[in-house]
């Protein structure tokens, strides 16, 4: 057969299949990132989300029989929103980051895979194929590059020259021979802009970053936000945009070429406040087709209340107050403690024996520690007036 031709065949159909970009790459193994992802385990930069075992991330032949080829694909978002929330008056509104935005990524992807394989598997019935989204063993950027669909940014993450970073990235493990792409060459030049915005200085820029202080993976705990971290998130519930927000390369990037991904307001921008109250049920309703959904109610609540706190929002403090009293999970209680603290400009007496009495009754240690400080907060403030 001729793989060349079938290869053409291909790339001619994905992009009626909705694929953006589509490069090809040997099942070789990725060795050049062997002492890379050593080091990073050396320094704990890890945080758990990765695929646990170490030579499966290299080597496509440990996942896979005999592989051969492997499809490295890339479906563009949008950095910005064509409609937007209706803005009413002292009513404070989180953020989603674009990367959630729309219809879960890892649903669209494998549609987009799935569809491929099955127009492959028309020519070649025999054909085997292993399709990888995030989760997967690999790691998608370094496919994609190897693939030839850009480089690896100082950031860590995949820009083309199409479409900025603002790309979801997929992988097809394939039985078949396809003629490989030249990969991509990196283009950062000097530029550090990504390094130099980062809130946390987490982007290490060699194209690693560690992953424990980068602001994306704070809004994704489950605990207690580091109290460092806590004011840098600003409104942001899910995600971070700034290292690519400050990137060249994605200067006027803005697509807008798959429905699904176009973002609902209500969901990515959401009302800070009904946030604390909401049921499972409504929960699932409002948030529950983003990938920003993933970790479940209690983390982006968590962030609801830090964004509230950060917005200096007084209006919240009842339902914050009510949080503290009845709520039965033990960060909540606490962060929504430090949130109380944050925002009163003035302490009364009612406040302080409220405080008291919440630190007489919290069992948790944690909660009662973030209890204890929000409370001396409040003290200095009525010792200041």
């Amino acid at each position: 057969m001729n793989f060349a031709a079938l290869k053409a065949e291909i790339i001619e159909e994905s992009k009626k299949l909705g694929i953006d970009k589509l490069g090809f790459t040997t099942a070789e193994p990725f060795e050049y990132m062997l002492e890379s992802l050593k080091e990073q385990h050396s320094k704990g930069h890890t945080v758990g989300f990765e695929h646990p075992v170490l030579d499966e991330r290299i080597y496509p032949d440990r996942i896979f029989e005999k592989p051969q080829s492997i499809l490295s694909i890339a479906l563009a978002y949008p950095s910005r929103m064509t409609e937007k929330a209706e803005r009413t008056r002292g009513e404070r509104r989180g953020n989603f980051s674009r990367a959630s935005w729309g219809t879960d990524y890892h649903v669209i992807l494998r549609d987009r895979m799935d569809r491929l394989i099955a127009f492959i598997q028309e020519k070649i019935p025999e054909a085997r194929f292993k399709p990888m989204v995030d989760t997967g063993e690999l790691i998608d950027t370094v496919v994609a590059q190897r693939a030839g669909l850009g480089f690896i940014g100082r950031n860590g993450l995949l820009i083309t020259r199409e479409f900025g970073s603002y790309v979801y990235l997929g992988e097809i493990i394939t039985d078949i021979p396809f003629p490989a792409d030249d990969p991509g060459v990196f283009g950062c030049g000097e530029c550090t802009r990504c390094v130099d915005f980062c809130p946390t200085g987490a982007i290490l820029g060699n194209g690693q970053l560690n992953p424990k202080i980068c602001l994306s993976y704070q809004t994704q705990t489950k605990g207690y936000m580091p109290e460092e971290y806590r004011k840098k998130i600003s409104h942001v519930i899910y995600g971070c945009d700034i290292c690519q927000q400050v990137c060249p390369y994605n200067r006027g990037m803005d697509h807008h070429l798959h429905p699904e991904m176009e973002p609902e307001p209500e969901s990515v921008t959401p009302v800070l406040q009904p946030m604390l109250t909401i049921s499972n049920r409504e929960f699932k309703e409002q948030f529950g087709h983003l990938a920003g959904s993933w970790r479940g109610k209690k983390p982006l609540q968590r962030n609801a209340v830090i964004a509230l706190a950060n917005y200096r929002d007084r209006t919240a403090i009842p339902e914050l107050l009510r949080m503290v009293e009845q709520d039965p999970r033990p960060v909540l209680r606490g962060t929504a403690a430090w949130a109380i603290a944050e925002i009163v400009r003035e302490a009364n007496p009612e406040l302080l024996a409220f405080f008291s009495e919440r630190l007489i009754i919290e069992t948790n240690e944690e909660t009662k520690a973030e209890m204890e400080k929000a409370y001396l907060k409040i003290l200095d403030i009525k010792e200041a007036d």
